[in-house]
């Protein structure tokens, strides 16, 4: 083993008095020694430097010794430096020398420093020493200190040769410095001999890294933490004794448990899908699961809006591992099953990790997998929502939306996933397996042994890979337990993947059904990275170990689950070796197979060194303490069992490998192996060799703790195990993932830190997040150090080499981005950067996870008669060893306290929670040759004894068991204060909790306190005598955990289970002084766990003091037994309980609500207690609870003493109890109020400038400023910034009422007078509407409603929407903006506006600075900014929609009037209590505030101050009120489909109190986004009838209706609520018209009303439009005009003004709810948490003793418009040509045209047929006529028609209006040839071409940057339109041009003037000119045959003509010929 050691010695001649430190640094490691103290002249050292090398020492090479003053405080300064060449000491070994050093400034110094260097090569050739010449260590063959698989290299020359047939990774950058070695990733040189090279083979030593501290301790004794200096602190990663590692507290695997979740898929439209003339279906395909839209016919882009529901229960594995499968198939009937034109699929993890949970109108491609050359077949736009338990959807607004055309720019694609996907082959090898478990009973095996006559192995596997929803298997390896298939499964699927996860499972083939023996899932983002210096998957060749039951076969394995990867597996199954890789496809090629089916095929076999070379690993474990054994198995005897793999394993390991042939497999390996032995002593190589793995403690009966736990009485005997086992050498996998976890372990922490300090108000969280940022920093770059010197090893796969690469990247770059964050950080930035930071620790966490799996995790079992009862698992890294202390795992060679557990579904619920054992455990796991140190974390005083057969003197064998002979006693003293907040364990809904401690062997209890969840113990339990074993000094530094189990007692039975918590003590040791700052201990709060989830929080502090010579006489005095109440109990002594001021709390009894039975009685006779730290006071009792249930009595109060600090307050418990005859009470239900904090009172501050923070008298109430008084809208800033003016207010106001507000920027000055106006003028105003009308695309409200008779309240509300969408774009902006802003400082200014104000309108958010700004700076600043600036459209006044409840935008009405939920009954474990609704019995209403006594008389003294009602002043009465409650229902969204159509038949019901309105007769049909526009008034009496419930029923013709969803309004809080939510306040003052006032009161009144009740001047109207209230003065018109047009005088729009800005009066300012629409969520109670629908309404409410209010606003929705809409073609062009020329072969085709309009298919109308166009062109002049009702708002046409003929009603559907026009081939005896078509958009189409010519594709493909014209403005249009259809190669072709002529025209107008269809009458069309050609031959075929001919063969004709007529002239002559012949010659003759 090659070292260097330096002896420093001395360092002489140091100037004055002082601490030295001195470093060493060789090869760019350093050492610091420890530091020398108070030394003058010399410093005297005398340590020793070890440096373990791998290459030789280099002559060139130098050593460097740095002498340091050392300060604590200040960074150290140095004194001089030392350097030399090595050369002599490469050459002789040896060297002494003293010598001087040199200054900075190279100039000799006096000082000299005195040093011994000893350097001891591999081979001997060098100086020869001992190793026991510096260090007492006992001699060991493999020598001192172990050697590690990567190497610390030389940089220099010669060393950087690579070793043969090994190239450099090049890739990795070496970073070198002069002079230095530096970590690089090299192999060992060439140089070395071949003796050398496989003597130590390819495992080069590393330098030792440990911790500097532990260095320094082992080397030079002790060394006080504080010493050491800053420079060495960054490398310091833990605590410098840290022998024991966190346990972790959370118990319950939680992965296994199903959840409810609920899938939501609106499938909108589909566009260019590829086919001609079909019939589109949408398949929606979930898992098993199928649901299809309804067809529609002969269209390519179909348009369906229709709503799929998919409920599944199942765990989140296997939900997110479904695939969304989205299918268009073509054609498809009862009969027939269609076509499948195109699939899209994606995985439901994939949605659930979007945003929201949600994709909303996204465009989704869809590829056809038959043929994968095809490319896009088309789109589908689709909504796809997966909403778990708990999860808020945020739908986006859905009205008015214009269509997303953008295709390419919205499609359904996760963020960063290329558009253009590719096409990939995924190849999957999977090699061999090897320790698969028994599948068989041994019965059948001897059965099979009897007729075979052999031993076979019981399984028969195969391998079932499962990737994007297709399977793909191996074949059947018959009986193996090792088999081996060498084959591949390649799957063809889209690159990128939308489906992460890949499962490959091993299977058992039976006959009867397969089983699982095994699954591992391989997620493709581990294995791929897609940044630009990414790669694509790729994995292995490497082994995945697969976990599930135990591995005894069993017919019916309970735990089978576990096998199919649900669940954490409890046992090791076995180990599959495979690859992965991806291709990408050339589409292009043609030898490429086009189907996307599974192939499997053979691959070639894998060498056995490709995986890593196999080394021998040994694991050490130590049972320090088994304390907390279940009482169930506590009374047989117990071992413990340790197994890695299948070693160790003695029930069930089967096929159990024996070493040698382990070894065998490796030729070289085993060469190597005996060359090792050979070289060492002969008798350490036999005794290793026999050296036989002890896997299980011995057995041993537990002795009792208490009643429920046992103990194993091991004391100071610690039975050890100790297993050899063999793996491939991949440690440094495991070695990068630790170094990661580390720092994200540390992040973390570091992060709850801050979290901490935050919640506790402690001051500077951003010193320590920047402190935290700081580490991360450092870690970082540590890392990519590290990492960097990774080496070419064995067995290194390409995805090692690029996941090294990527996670450098990444961690390089966190480092960077973490020093900037860290300049960022302030004191208000603070939590947005603690947002950022948590990214980094979820990509930490992310990159920690190592794909490639190594050695197998650790399992340890606790056996009791041979079965095994619990287990823990302990991942492998956690415990390996490495030189290098980062990369150490977290556990290795730590004492960790492990809690077992049982297994699979057993762990789930009560059992799960209860420990079944805790375990003491030290682990240690390394390559055996390392095994030297792995005893050294052990605490020490310990002896080693060995198994009794070995020899004496055999120093490596590991001890079976450690003897402690070292103890320490100590007492611990454990204070528990109190618990709150904690598990409701009985059925009353509390608890009697009693808490049992539990340290090391000792157990106590506190006393029980019956029925409460907040108990106050103020208990200190002693635990005497408890005996550690040990140091002192380790026990002081980490001393063991305390566990601390929270019950409730039972009268009958075992006590109940609620929580439990860790806690470390302080520790006294005998010779400390107690006192500060460590004594007495302060307490703590104690996250108090139940499973995964919380159950409570502990308040306690623990001390352990040890007890020295003087027994507990030393120890600090106990107050004796002086709690006379309470017997022999001892209190929380003095120092450590919290000190006590005295308190009022006032309550304030308002009333009980809603309480049920209890019991099956009523509640008649309630009373309320409340009861705060053992004091309280009892409200009066309510008489009868059914006529009034509310107090007589309004406020009580009592006094307390509470402690200071107000964290610690204890909770105020509220109780109802039931007073029944014969003096009996029963407890109705409880509320634990847990925080008081807002219940403080605090005085107002008179010099306040910020009106938030004073206390107020609001609106008369005089609450506690920030008890909730406040909505979450902030006041207004104006009122902020202004404490005492010096003079008026002006608030300026528009001059025009039907302006909005938003042209008014708004200047309040704090010291003048002055009158601040900005007013846009009206040219503005103008100029500003023209261009907001020209950017609209297709509105129609400008001129259709800007007349005032046409507006509506449904003008109002889409204006309105419009305006929300807006803002919610803008919040967007602004946010964007505030990041851009975080840099400036904008600390204590009071400018804390919240996103949510943005909704507000008003002038909140323009006053952002306080600095005076001219007129124009304040317009520019009111175009910058965003939030407030909107279009001014058609004066529509507007009114608020919010997207959420009115309850969340006004903190729940709760601004002095609380209300608090009584709960009773058990409390449900399901995940964190999510069925807590389920135990309320009630509510009560009231509140509370407290303040410190005494109190300043100025509040008392106030003019009207009520001594009896204490704080709570002007609080009206509660005497019952009769209201008139009238509920407007505009509309409901997204409903949950509830019939089997997939659709619901929605209607409404009101609740309140008795009072029911069912409108079941107006039932909707067939909607889920039904519009009700009704309007419900019901007549209720306060406070009996307070809850209304809106309910939304599916309508059922048969049966009983079934809830869609409801919602709850409490209305009491909104009618008493400062805020004035009885009726919104509306924008503009309006006495007619759709905008009339609704309120029975003016605004005059109200304003009035408001000032009287908040004692406040005003209001007082002056000249010129001014009203001046309190200091404000506002400005506002005077004049209204009333239905006649005549104008009057009012002072109604002033008093509006000062309604609308309300909170910017001081004092008693609040936001009065403005006139507003709200969107409450649906829920139904048998889905809780799940929202099931949405719906918009809004509630007025008018007390019954006022005037009566007007009628009812009408809100019934629009009727749709009918129209008529009048299509003339007047002709075709360039129409292809189809048919060939029976006779001449010449192209023709018989055109005509077809239109329809989507929607009406079947009202299809078709032109006449224009026969024979030879050029394409056509004429017609044919009318088509289409009426259709027409909705303008919302730009749809509305259709009723029965679905089917078996349907009872017509459903009604909303379309967007699109003209279809088509062009057609006519053929006589077989179907119509489709030639192509266009769809317009009646809304924006491109205007038409003026001629044919001019008509071109461009129009099509170019339509979003073409000008669009809509038909409901232009009326009537003509022009020239393309049509279009698609070639094979998916291509736009032209295939027509057609001249259209489009008129619309109202039905009145169409009435009017009626129009024929075709050509008829009425307004007849000409007929067309055709050619005399264009008819049918089946009417005249004579005449078309010739004209066809003649057409053809004019001159053929001619000449044929010719030539007939020559011929028949000839005939002629002929035949005239003879007889004229004869009559000449006769007559001649004669």
């Amino acid at each position: 083993m090659m070292a260097l050691m330096v002896h420093l010695k001395t360092v002489a001649h140091l100037r004055g008095k002082g601490d030295r430190i001195a470093k060493v640094t060789f090869r760019g490691l350093s050492f610091y020694s420890r530091v020398a103290e108070n030394c003058e002249e010399a410093a005297h050292f005398n340590e020793t430097f070890r440096w373990p090398i791998a290459s030789r020492l280099d002559g060139n090479e130098t050593l460097e010794i740095q002498v340091y003053n050392y300060s604590k405080v200040f960074s150290n300064r140095l004194v001089g430096t030392f350097s030399m060449v090595l050369q002599k000491v490469a050459e002789e070994g040896h060297l002494e020398l003293t010598d001087t050093l040199i200054d900075d400034n190279n100039t000799s110094i006096k000082t000299s420093v005195t040093i011994e260097i000893r350097y001891h090569s591999m081979d001997g050739t060098v100086g020869v020493w001992s190793d026991g010449e510096f260090l007492d260590v006992p001699d060991d063959r493999d020598g001192m200190f172990a050697f590690e698989t990567d190497s610390l290299l030389s940089g220099q020359s010669h060393g950087s040769g690579t070793s043969p047939g090994r190239s450099l990774q090049g890739s990795i950058p070496t970073f070198r410095k002069a002079g230095k070695g530096v970590f690089s990733a090299m192999k060992l040189g060439k140089i070395k001999s071949y003796r050398d090279d496989h003597k130590k083979g390819d495992e080069p030593a590393v330098l030792d890294m440990e911790d500097l501290d532990r260095k320094a301790m082992r080397l030079a004794g002790s060394l006080d933490p504080d010493t050491i200096s800053l420079a060495s602190v960054t490398a310091v990663t833990t605590n410098v004794s840290n022998k024991r590692s966190k346990p972790d507290i959370k118990m319950e695997p939680s992965s296994g448990r199903p959840v409810d979740y609920q899938i939501s898929i609106t499938v909108v439209e589909a566009r260019q899908l590829i086919g001609l003339n079909m019939d589109p279906v949408v398949c929606v395909e979930i898992g098993d699961e199928k649901k299809y839209t309804s067809m529609k016919e002969s269209t390519n882009c179909p348009y369906y809006n229709e709503y799929f529901v998919f409920d599944f229960h199942v765990p989140p594995d296997v939900m997110f591992d479904k695939i969304i499968k989205l299918s268009v198939i073509h054609s498809k009937n009862l009969l027939r099953s269609g076509t499948l034109v195109g699939t899209f699929k994606m995985d439901v993890g994939t949605v659930y990790s979007q945003p929201e949970h949600q994709f909303y109108h996204k465009w989704a491609i869809l590829s056809d997998p038959d043929d994968i050359t095809a490319g896009c077949k088309g789109y589908i736009k689709c909504d796809i929502a997966v909403v778990g338990k708990g999860d808020n959807i945020k739908t986006p607004h859905k009205a008015n939306e214009t269509d997303e055309d953008d295709i390419e720019g919205n499609l359904l694609l996760p963020e960063g996933i290329p558009a253009e996907r590719q096409w990939a082959r995924f190849y999957v090898k999977i090699y061999r397996a090897e320790g698969l478990p028994k599948m068989n009973t041994s019965i059948m095996a001897n059965v099979k042994k009897a007729f075979i006559g052999e031993n076979r192995d019981l399984v028969d596997p195969y391998v079932q890979v499962q990737f994007a929803g297709q399977k793909g298997k191996t074949s059947v390896q018959k009986s193996s337990y090792e088999p081996i298939w060498n084959e591949q499964v390649i799957f063809t699927e889209l690159f990128p993947p939308l489906c992460k996860r890949m499962k490959v499972q091993i299977r058992d083939s039976d006959k009867v059904n397969d089983v699982a023996i095994g699954t591992h899932f391989i997620d493709l983002r581990k294995i791929s990275n897609d940044g630009d210096k990414g790669f694509l998957p790729t994995l292995g060749p490497a082994w995945a170990n697969m976990y599930g039951s135990t591995r005894q076969y069993t017919l019916m394995d309970e735990h089978q689950d576990l096998n199919e990867g649900l669940g954490e597996g409890v046992s090791f199954r076995a180990r599959l070796l495979l690859s992965i890789a991806v291709e990408i496809l050339d589409t292009t090629s043609p030898e490429i197979i086009s189907s996307t089916d599974v192939q499997v095929e053979s691959v070639s076999n894998i060498s056995e060194s490709a995986t890593g070379k196999i080394d021998e690993f040994f694991l050490f474990g130590s049972f320090l303490e088994a304390t907390m054994i279940d009482r169930k198995i506590g009374d047989k005897a117990i071992s413990f069992e340790i197994t890695i793999g299948n070693y160790g394993n003695q029930i069930d390991g089967v096929s159990k490998p024996s070493s040698a042939k382990k070894r065998k497999k490796d030729g070289e390996n085993e060469e190597e192996e005996n060359e090792l032995i050979q070289n060492s002593s002969e008798d350490e190589a036999d005794e290793d060799g026999d050296l036989v793995s002890v896997s299980s403690t011995p057995i041993m009966k537990p002795v009792i703790t208490d009643r429920n736990y046992f103990h194993l009485p091991y004391f100071e005997k610690k039975p050890c195990v100790y297993i050899k086992s063999w793996w491939q050498d991949q440690r440094r996998r495991l070695y990068n993932s630790n170094m990661m976890d580390k720092i994200a372990d540390k992040l973390e922490e570091g992060l709850n830190d801050v979290q901490e300090i935050i919640k506790t108000e402690k001051a500077f969280p951003e010193r320590r997040l920047r402190g935290v940022l700081e580490e991360l920093s450092v870690g970082c770059s540590r890392f990519v150090t590290l990492a960097n010197k990774d080496v070419n090893q064995a067995g290194r796969t390409k995805l090692d080499r690029e996941r090294l690469k990527s996670c450098m990247r990444e961690m390089d770059s966190m480092s960077q981005q973490a020093k900037m964050i860290r300049t960022q950080v302030k004191k208000n930035t603070v939590k947005e950067k603690l947002k950022l930071v948590q990214n980094f620790l979820q990509k930490l966490r992310f990159l920690a996870d190592e794909p490639q799996h190594s050695i197998p995790d650790v399992f340890i079992w606790m056996m009791s008669n041979n079965k095994r009862i619990a287990y823990a698992r302990i991942p492998s890294k956690d415990i390996l060893y490495s030189i290098v202390d980062e990369e150490t795992g977290k556990d290795c060679g730590k004492v960790k306290a492990v809690f077992l557990k049982l297994p699979g579904k057993k762990g789930f619920g009560h059992a799960g929670w209860t420990v079944q054992a805790k375990l003491e455990l030290y682990l240690w796991l390394g390559l055996n040759k390392q095994r030297k140190d792995f005893l050294n974390g052990l605490p020490n005083g310990f002896e080693e004894i060995k198994a009794s057969k070995m020899g004496p003197g055999l120093q490596s064998v590991p001890p079976i068991s450690l003897v402690y002979n070292m103890k320490q006693v100590f007492q611990l003293r454990a204070h528990m204060y109190q618990a709150r907040s904690l598990f409701a364990a009985d059925s009353s809904g509390l608890s009697d909790p009693f808490a049992r401690v539990f340290f090391s062997t000792h157990s106590q209890v506190t006393e029980v306190l019956s029925e409460t969840l907040c108990p106050t113990w103020d208990q200190l339990l002693v635990f005497d005598d408890v005996e550690l074993f040990g140091e002192a000094s380790e026990l002081r530094d980490d001393p063991p955990i305390i566990v601390v189990e929270i019950y409730d007692q039972d009268t009958v039975g075992k006590a109940e289970f609620i929580g439990r918590t860790f806690a470390k003590p302080t520790i006294k040791m005998c010779d400390e002084h107690y006192g500060p700052p460590r004594f007495p201990p302060q307490l703590e709060y104690y996250q108090v766990y139940r499973g995964n989830c919380t159950a409570g929080e502990l308040l306690a502090a623990f001390e352990l003091l040890q007890i020295g010579q003087g027994g507990r006489a030393d120890l600090p005095p106990l107050e004796g037994p002086t709690d006379s109440e309470r017997g022999p109990i001892l209190p929380v002594p003095l120092g450590i309980r919290p000190i006590l001021s005295r308190y009022r709390i006032e309550v304030l009894f308002w009333g009980l609500r809603d309480l049920k039975r209890i019991n099956l009685a009523q509640v008649d006779r309630p009373r309320v207690d409340i009861e705060c730290a053992g004091r309280g006071v009892q409200s009066v009792l309510i008489q009868n609870y059914k006529k009034n249930p509310n107090f007589s009595t309004l406020v009580k109060w009592f006094e307390v003493d509470l402690p200071e600090n107000e964290l610690l307050h204890p909770p105020l418990n509220i109780r109802v109890v039931d007073c029944r005859a014969f003096g009996r009470y029963i407890l109705v239900g409880s509320h634990a109020v847990t925080s008081l904090r807002r219940f403080i009172y605090s005085t107002p501050d008179k010099s306040s400038n910020n009106w938030a923070t004073a206390a107020k008298l609001m609106n008369g109430y005089m609450v506690l400023a920030n008890g909730g008084s406040q909505p979450r809208s902030s006041p207004s800033l104006s009122s902020r910034t202004l404490s005492r003016p010096a003079g008026d207010i002006i608030v300026n106001m528009d001059t025009e009422p039907l302006v909005r507000k938003m042209d008014t920027v708004v200047k309040l000055d704090a010291t003048s007078d002055a009158v601040v106006k900005v007013d846009m003028t009206e040219e503005e105003i103008d100029k500003e509407k023209k261009k907001k009308k020209k950017k609209k695309k297709g509105g129609a409200e400008e001129e259709d409603e800007t007349d005032e008779r046409v507006l509506d309240w449904w003008s109002k509300y889409f204006a309105s929407i419009e305006t929300l969408k807006e803002t919610l774009r803008a919040q967007e902006v602004a946010q964007a903006e505030a990041e851009e802003r975080e840099d400036l400082e904008i600390a204590a200014e009071a400018a804390d506006i919240k996103p949510n104000d943005l909704l507000m309108k008003g002038s909140k958010s323009r006053e952002k600075s306080k600095e005076k700004k001219s007129s124009k700076d304040k317009k520019k600043g009111q175009a910058v900014d965003g939030s407030e600036k909107r279009p001014v459209k058609a004066k529509v006044d507007e009114l608020l929609v919010y997207n959420k409840e009115l309850e969340s935008e006004y903190g729940n009405f709760e601004d002095w009037l609380h209300t608090f939920n009584l709960y009773r009954g058990k409390a449900g474990d399901d995940d964190e209590h999510a069925l807590d609704d389920d135990r309320i019995v009630g509510r009560f209403k009231g509140s509370l505030c407290m303040y410190k006594l005494p109190l300043s008389e100025e509040i008392t003294r106030e003019a009207g101050f009520d001594p009896n009602m204490g704080m709570f002043q002007s609080i009206p009465h509660n005497d019952p009120i009769n209201v008139l409650v009238r509920v407007y229902v505009v509309r409901a969204t997204d409903l949950h489909p509830a019939d089997i159509n997939g659709k619901a038949d929605p209607y409404i019901i009101i609740k309140l109190g008795k009072s029911e309105v069912k409108d079941k007769e107006n039932y909707i049909s067939k909607q889920l986004n039904p519009v009700f526009g009704k309007s419900f008034e019901i007549e209720a009496t306060f406070p009996m009838e307070s809850m209304l419930t809106v309910s939304v029923y599916d309508w059922d013709l048969v049966g009983t209706d079934d809830l869609i969803g409801e919602t709850k309004i409490d209305l009491e809080n909104r009618f008493y609520s400062k805020y004035r939510a009885t009726c919104g306040i509306s924008s503009s003052y309006s006495v007619h018209g759709y905008n009339i006032w609704r309120d029975p009161m003016k605004p005059s009144q109200i304003l009035m009303k408001l000032c009287k009740e908040g004692k406040i001047d005003g209001p007082h109207y002056g000249p010129g439009g001014k009203v001046k209230v309190a200091n404000r003065i506002f400005l506002g018109p005077t004049e209204i005009e009333d239905e006649n047009g005549l104008k009057k005088q009012t002072e109604e729009h002033l008093a509006l003004t000062v309604l609308n800005h309300w909170e910017e009066i001081p004092r008693v300012g609040c936001k009065l709810v403005p006139e507003h629409v709200e969107t409450r969520p649906l829920l139904n109670p048998d889905k809780p948490g799940i929202e099931q629908g949405r719906i918009e309404m809004w509630v007025d409410m008018f007390p019954m003793d006022m005037p009566a209010p007007g009628p009812a606003i009408d809100i019934s929705p629009r009727k749709p418009k009918r129209y008529e809409l009048r299509v003339i073609i007047w002709n075709t062009d360039e129409v292809i040509l189809e048919d060939d020329d029976y006779f001449t072969g010449e192209k023709s085709s018989d055109i005509f045209v077809r239109g329809w309009l989507k929607g009406q298919q079947e009202d299809k109308q078709d032109t006449d047929v224009h026969y024979h166009s030879l050029t394409g062109e056509g004429n017609f002049n044919w009318r088509f006529v289409f009426p259709f009702d027409y909705l303008m708002a919302e730009e749809k046409i509305v259709i009723s028609k029965k679905e089917s003929m078996f349907s009872w009603d017509e459903t009604e559907y909303k379309i967007p209006p699109r003209l279809t026009l088509q062009v057609w081939d006519a053929d006589h005896f077989s179907a119509d040839d489709f030639l192509g078509a266009i769809e317009l958009d009646l809304n924006r189409f491109p205007r038409g071409a003026k001629t044919a010519k001019q008509c071109s594709l461009d129009m099509i493909r170019n339509e979003q940057e073409l000008p669009t014209i809509s038909i409901f403005k232009q009326k009537r249009v003509k022009g020239w339109w393309p049509f279009v259809a698609r070639d094979e190669n998916d291509e736009m072709e032209l295939t027509g041009k057609v001249e259209a002529e489009l008129h619309l025209v109202t039905a009145e107008e169409a009435e009017k003037s009626p129009v024929g269809l075709g050509r008829n009458e009425p307004d007849p069309l000409e007929k067309p000119n055709r050619p005399s050609g264009s008819m049918s031959w089946l009417l005249s075929p004579i005449r078309t045959v010739c004209i066809l001919a003649w057409r053809h063969y004019k001159l053929h004709c001619a000449v044929l003509l010719a030539a007939a007529l020559g011929l028949l002239f000839l005939a002629l002559l002929f035949f005239s010929l003879p007889s004229e012949l004869s009559h000449k010659l006769f007559n001649n003759a004669g």
